[in-house]
Order: C-alpha cells, then structure tokens, then sequence
C-alpha cells in the first residue's frame, strides 16, 4: 500500500519546536538525524546515541524505569524504529507512566541514501504502538496537531507514542559533540550529581 504522507512540516523546526517545551525532560536522541536536530539546542539532559541504530527506545525505556519521578522523552527516527520493532511489545508490556516516544517519521532511511521505509509502504508505526498497548498512540501531520500534543509529551502522566510525519528535507549534518565517554559522564553527572562519582 502507498504512502499517504501530505506532511508538510520541517523536520528540524518540528524538534525545536519539541524542545522548546522541555522542561526538565530527560531526552534520548537516536541516530544521526535526530542528533543533529536536537544538538542545536544543546543541554545537559539530553543523551545522544548518535550511531547506536535500534536503541533508542530500549535506552529510554532503561532511564524511564530508573528514573520514574522525571518524564524521558526518546526522540528517533523511523528508520531507527522499524529496526527495533520489538522494543514496542516490551515498553507496552512495562508501560512506564513517564515515557514518551516520539518518531519524526520522513519516510525514508536519510542515513544510508534516502531509501524509502517501510512507512512510505503503508506500515503505522501507531498501529503497532496501540496493538502493544501504548495507552495513547497518534499520528501526527500539522503544526496544528503538534502544538497540541507537545504539552503531554513534557508534561503527561501517562505512557504516549507520536509519529510525527515530516517532509524529506536535508540538512548539514553539524556535529558538535560526538564523544560517547562525554556525552555518557555529562548527562550521568547532570542528572546524579557529581557526588555519584566522588
């Protein structure tokens, strides 16, 4: 079955969107194009995995579970998720209350050449988050729809899913910090303190 992506939206305006509501939300960033995003609005509560393909979920899950009074929010791509498809079954049978994964979702593999998903084949990603009982699970196309759901993302009590669909824009890819050792002992202290480590 063929797409029916009409999004319009910019990827990279559609995460610093997101981030501009944060709060105190633990972020994950999957791989490569998400990093980038949410690199330019750099802070110390976000957890970037850079060439980690197919973890995000399951890093989410692990911190949303150690960490249940602070809301994480995992920020990926679709090729990421299609690849960790069984990380749905496993966060929907924990249903952390404080967990929100968000898929920007253009339909296409940007790491490897722009190939086309599964979801430019008529795969929803929210259909599997509702089938491994996510409570909430949405597909979202607007700036409309987005500015409503970014609230709950951030500030939601409950475990939620969005695939947020966005056109097929690229950008620069602008690295600005890759060091896995660093990235791992910023967030770590940030969020545990610098005496977890003394």
């Amino acid at each position: 079955m063929p797409s029916r992506n009409q999004a319009t939206m910019d990827r990279r305006a559609v995460i610093a969107a997101m981030l501009a509501g944060r709060k105190d939300a633990l972020i994950v960033a999957g791989l490569g194009s998400t990093c980038y995003d949410a690199g330019t609005a750099d802070h110390p509560n976000t957890f970037y995995l850079w060439g980690g393909m197919g973890s995000a979920a399951m890093v989410g899950l692990g911190l949303a579970l150690a960490q249940p009074s602070r809301r994480v929010v995992v920020i990926t791509g679709d090729g990421e998720m299609l690849m960790g498809l069984g990380a749905f079954a496993t966060i929907g049978a924990k249903s952390p209350r404080n967990l929100a994964l968000i898929v920007i979702d253009n339909e296409h593999y940007s790491e490897t050449g722009m190939q086309p998903t599964h979801t430019h084949r008529g795969v929803s990603l929210a259909g599997i988050a509702t089938a491994c009982s996510f409570p909430s699970a949405e597909t979202i196309y607007t700036e409309q729809e987005l500015a409503a759901t970014i609230p709950d993302l951030f500030g939601g009590s409950a475990l939620m899913f969005r695939d947020v669909k966005v056109d097929m824009k690229r950008y620069p890819m602008s690295i600005r910090m890759r060091d896995g050792a660093h990235i791992k002992n910023r967030f770590r202290e940030n969020l545990l303190g610098q005496k977890a480590f003394d």
